[in-house]
């Protein structure tokens, strides 16, 4: 019996040392509090990671659609793909009007297009970051080309009478020796409010400062693709270029609107 006593006695816990059963409610709040800061410097960061993912996608897309148009020019004897507004030939680097509902999701329109052969792939003639629809469907496009290249319409629009034409258009290969390929943009990511053909107008004269804006969908920024294959993001720096195209008012002395225009054609010699 003895034996036995001092056994439960030896097992009893000695006073200020009792196991705890669990957290108390002050201790489970702070817990919650801390996972909430936690989540709260984390998901930016994640959100931040997945806009550079969309928008390394649409600088892939862009590149990928230039290196088509330059495979284009190379089976076609050094001829640029032809870029008309809608409606103006039948041949274009690619078909179709967003501002009609049944051409902005119809995939066949893409196809139709003299640049489809070389992607084969719909998808990157949109932006990952694009998530305009039409009814409830993805819209197929996002991209648009130099207006200055593949047809001579914008001499024709910036002639005026006794007055030389003071910028060129870019027809064939051999007409980009003025200005060089590296320097001269071909494809933009154009704003989902004024995209309409594949034909991204610049008024070299100011008379309509993005008529055509380019997209604002990567943080304040769009993309380029340059005529020698590359593509690069443009940061909109001008507050006034933010606002949707139909609540702003551009300047011809928007930083924007002069940056992209520097690196749209070149004058012709002589000309002032």
């Amino acid at each position: 019996m003895l034996t036995v006593r001092r056994v439960l006695i030896a097992k009893r816990p000695r006073p200020g040392l009792e196991r705890r059963a669990g957290f108390t409610l002050i201790e489970l709040l702070l817990i919650i509090a801390i996972i909430a800061i936690l989540a709260g410097l984390l998901l930016p960061t994640l959100s931040s990671g997945k806009a550079r993912a969309k928008q390394a996608g649409c600088l892939n897309n862009l590149s990928q659609l230039a290196l088509c148009a330059q495979m284009y020019s190379g089976d076609n004897e050094g001829k640029l793909a032809d870029n008309v507004p809608s409606g103006q030939d039948t041949n274009c680097w690619v078909m179709g009007n967003l501002k009609l509902g049944s051409d902005s999701t119809n995939q066949t329109l893409i196809r139709q297009g003299e640049l489809f052969g070389y992607a084969n792939n719909a998808r990157i003639y949109q932006c990952p970051a694009d998530t305009s629809q039409t009814g409830g469907v993805p819209r197929v496009r996002s991209y648009s080309m130099n207006s200055w290249i593949g047809s001579q319409l914008m001499e024709s629009e910036s002639s005026h009478a006794n007055a030389p034409v003071a910028y060129r258009t870019f027809i064939r290969e051999s007409d980009l020796a003025t200005r060089g390929p590296n320097e001269l943009w071909l494809l933009v990511d154009e704003h989902e409010v004024t995209i309409d053909d594949g034909w991204f107008m610049v008024t070299m004269d100011d008379s309509q400062p993005f008529a055509s804006s380019p997209a604002s969908r990567h943080s304040h920024a769009y993309g380029l693709a340059f005529v020698d294959g590359h593509s690069q993001v443009h940061k909109l720096r001008d507050p006034s270029s933010w606002a949707l195209p139909a609540q702003r008012t551009i300047l011809p002395s928007n930083l924007d609107w002069i940056k992209l225009k520097e690196i749209t054609t070149s004058r012709y010699a002589g000309i002032q």
